[in-house]
C-alpha cells in the first residue's frame, strides 16, 4: 500500500471498508458476520453508542500514563489483540504476519487454537510472550499435550473458551460458502489428523457438534486445567457474575467478558451491559477483560470506566492484516491508542486509575 492510500485510513472502520474490497466474499463474511439474526453482534456495538462521557475540566494533562501491569508484565496500553482464527485467509504469511504487526505495535497477541501457523512458530517470531486461546478437546490427553507444548514454547497465559460448546448458526458464513482452502489446516491440531485439522467448522443443518471442540466441558475441567498449569488461566466467554465468582473460587486468574463477538448464542446481552455487573462481583480479585465492539478510543475509555482492566480487539486487526499486513496492524493500533490518549486527555484523566464509572452516564431515552 502506498503512503498516500495509507494516510487516508483514519479510523478502524476505514480498514473494514477497504478490506471488504480486497477479500473474497467467504473470507470477508468469516470476519464480519455473527450468528443467526446477529442481534448480539449489533448489540455489542450499539451498547457503546448509548454511553456518554462526563469530562473533568481544568486538569493538567501535560503527562498521560496509559500503562498497566498485567500478570507481572507492563503493557504500554490496556489493549490486546484477541484470539482469531485462520489468518492465512487474509495474508499469505498468516499468523506470522500478525505477530510482526504485534511486534511493531508492542501489543500482546493471543494465539488461537485455530491458527494456520503453529504456536511454536508464532512464538519464535514474537518479540514478547504470546497468550494462547484454548478449545478443550474431547481427548483430554491431547489437550494436556497441547497445553504442555504452548507452555514450554513460552506462553504467558491460557484463555479457555467456554461459550461455544456446540455449533452456532452462522448463516452468512454458510451462504458465502466458507471453508478452508486446500492445504490450509489448523496447525495446532495437526496431530489429530490432517482431515480433522482442515475440516470446515461452520454449523449448518444437522451439524450440532464440532469434532474439534468438546461439548462436555464442565467446571471440573476448569479445576483440572488449573491444576495442570503453572501460568495464569483465564475463562473467555463469561457473561454471568455468578460464573465469574465460580471462576474466582476455582483459582482462575482472569475472566474475559465476551459473547464470542456475537458469533455464538444470538440474543445474549452485549458485553458492555454485563461488564459492570461482573466488575461489581469480582473486580479487584480477578483480572477483567472486555471483548466485543471496540472501535474507538472512547470505547476503550468506557470499558475501563466500567471495570475492565484491559480490552481486546479482534475483527479490526484482521481487516488491517488484510489491507496492509503488519504495517496495517501497526497503524490500526496507533490510531486506536492515539484516540484513547485523546479521550483520556479530553476527559481530564492522567492515568488509568483516574478513569472512574462516575465519569459515564447513559444517553437519555429519545
Amino acid at each position: 500500500m502506498d503512503i498516500s492510500a495509507r494516510s487516508m485510513l483514519l479510523c478502524l472502520d476505514d480498514y473494514e471498508v477497504t478490506a471488504r474490497e480486497l477479500l473474497n466474499k467467504a473470507a470477508y463474511e468469516y470476519i464480519a458476520s455473527g450468528a443467526a439474526d446477529e442481534k448480539t453482534l449489533k448489540a455489542n456495538r450499539a451498547a457503546f453508542d448509548e454511553i456518554e462521557i462526563l469530562p473533568q475540566v481544568l486538569v493538567d494533562v501535560s503527562s498521560i500514563d496509559t500503562s498497566r501491569t498485567i500478570f507481572g508484565r507492563k503493557h504500554d496500553y490496556p489493549i490486546l489483540l484477541a484470539p482469531t482464527g485462520y489468518h492465512r485467509l487474509f495474508h499469505e504469511r498468516g499468523e506470522i504476519e500478525s505477530v510482526y504487526g504485534a511486534n511493531r505495535s508492542n501489543t500482546t497477541l493471543i494465539a488461537s487454537t485455530f491458527s494456520t501457523v503453529s504456536f511454536e512458530a508464532m512464538q519464535r517470531a514474537s518479540a514478547a510472550p504470546l497468550w494462547f486461546q484454548l478449545y478443550m478437546q474431547r481427548d483430554r490427553g491431547f489437550t494436556r499435550e497441547l497445553v504442555r507444548r504452548v507452555t514450554e514454547a513460552g506462553c504467558e497465559a491460557i484463555c479457555l473458551t467456554v461459550d461455544l460448546a456446540v455449533n452456532s448458526p452462522r448463516d452468512r458464513e454458510l451462504r458465502a460458502g466458507f471453508e478452508l482452502p486446500a492445504g490450509m489446516v489448523r496447525e495446532n491440531l495437526i496431530d489429530m489428523g490432517r482431515e480433522t485439522a482442515s475440516a470446515a467448522h461452520s454449523g449448518g443443518v444437522g451439524m450440532l457438534y464440532n469434532q474439534v471442540r468438546a461439548p462436555n466441558v464442565t467446571w471440573k475441567d476448569v479445576e483440572w486445567l488449573r491444576d495442570e498449569l503453572t501460568i495464569p488461566l483465564l475463562l473467555k466467554g463469561v457473561l454471568r457474575p455468578e460464573d465469574a465468582e465460580t471462576a474466582r473460587q476455582l483459582g482462575c486468574d482472569g475472566v474475559i467478558v465476551s459473547n464470542h463477538g456475537g458469533r455464538a448464542l444470538d440474543g445474549v446481552p452485549s458485553t458492555m451491559s454485563m461488564l459492570p455487573k461482573i466488575a461489581d462481583k469480582v473486580g479487584g480479585s480477578l483480572a477483567l477483560f472486555l471483548d466485543g465492539g471496540i472501535r474507538r478510543g472512547t470505547d476503550v475509555f468506557a470499558a475501563l470506566a466500567m471495570g475492565a482492566d484491559a480490552v481486546m480487539v479482534g475483527r479490526s486487526y484482521l481487516y488491517a492484516l488484510a489491507v496492509d499486513g503488519a504495517e496495517g496492524i501497526e497503524r490500526m493500533m496507533a490510531i486506536l491508542k492515539t484516540e484513547f490518549e485523546m479521550a483520556m486527555g479530553l476527559a481530564g484523566c492522567t492515568a488509568l486509575s483516574t478513569i472512574e464509572r462516575a465519569m459515564l452516564q447513559m444517553r437519555p431515552a429519545r
